[in-house]
């Protein structure tokens, strides 16, 4: 059976699969990064599991993978190939596709970054089919986005594009990973929110998922910082909506697993904000934490694709 390798690198896991022609997945895997141990050693990771993937699909479905996907954080040279920089993999120009196309043998590698990759996945094939225009924000340990225009991502001139967790939203806000202060993702991120109930409740274990249980139950502290987070990422979103006008808004990651004690309030936080701009729906991810590793099944594919057709 035809099909590709399809592997997304986080800071702590990998998700992997080999992924069928119509995009179904054939065998899913998961293995730890090791980042621990160094970015020599992730990169190796990387590379064993890929082969082991290419292995068991000789074995399992009758023919090696065609092409492999890769995702990774950081700042991606897509069209180079090339893994710049990633803070938390502590990795700096690593040359992933040509390391991994001479791993497997030869066969096309495409290389995406992580939440990008995500959001083609989101776009075509989950909460944004369909939408011929449509933004990804997944809120996670920080705040990034995607821009879906009629089922690509657009990368921007320097494969930046997206970035919504470093718009300024608060000028005298915390200080970001970036140097500036009030960013984003210092203030509704799901890291931000966990911080902020850890402080406000005294607990220094409490995380994000433990507010919006506290928001539930009418707890008036817990209320205060959801409300606080909603607002800053209503302000972030309204920016970014004037910017793109999409269709569709699309949010995912940790803290929309909080479903509508998220997105009741989100949705009328932006809608209060809005005045001259269309206001897009506003839904959640449909795709969950397998949305960046179809997405590498995803640019696998399109990479076969263009190599026919030129």
């Amino acid at each position: 059976m035809r099909h590709v390798i399809a592997l997304d690198v986080g800071g702590t896991g990998m998700k992997a699969a080999l992924v069928g022609a119509d995009g179904s997945l054939l065998y899913e895997a998961r293995r730890a990064t090791g980042r621990d141990r160094g970015a020599d050693a992730v990169v190796a990771s990387i590379l064993d599991f890929a082969a082991d993937l290419r292995a068991h699909g000789q074995a399992h479905l009758g023919r090696p993978a065609e092409a492999a996907g890769l995702a990774v954080p950081g700042i991606v040279d897509a069209e180079g190939g090339i893994a710049v920089y990633a803070a938390n993999l502590g990795w700096r120009d690593v040359p992933l596709r040509a390391l991994l196309t001479e791993r497997l043998g030869g066969v096309p590698v495409a290389l995406g970054h992580d939440v990008r990759t995500g959001g083609l996945a989101e776009g075509r094939i989950g909460a944004g089919r369909g939408a011929d225009r449509f933004l990804f924000v997944p809120l996670g340990t920080g705040i990034a986005g995607a821009i879906g225009i009629d089922g690509t991502i657009e990368a921007g001139a320097h494969g930046c594009a997206g970035e919504i967790g470093h718009v300024v939203v608060r000028p005298e806000g915390p200080e970001c990973g970036c140097g500036r202060r009030g960013c984003l993702e210092t203030l509704a991120s799901a890291s931000a929110v966990s911080r902020a109930w850890a402080a406000a409740s005294g607990d220094p274990a409490a995380d994000a998922a433990d507010c919006a249980k506290a928001v539930e139950s009418g707890d008036p502290a817990a209320r205060r910082v959801w409300q606080d987070a909603v607002d800053a990422l209503a302000d972030g979103l309204v920016t970014a909506l004037t910017l793109l006008d999409p269709r569709t808004l699309i949010i995912g990651g940790g803290l929309a697993e909080a479903g509508e004690t998220l997105f009741t309030p989100l949705r009328a936080a932006v809608e209060e904000r809005v005045t001259f701009q269309q206001l897009p729906d506003i839904v959640p991810a449909a795709l969950g934490d397998t949305a960046g590793c179809l997405g590498a099944g995803l640019l696998a594919w399109d990479l076969l694709a263009t190599e026919v057709t030129a």
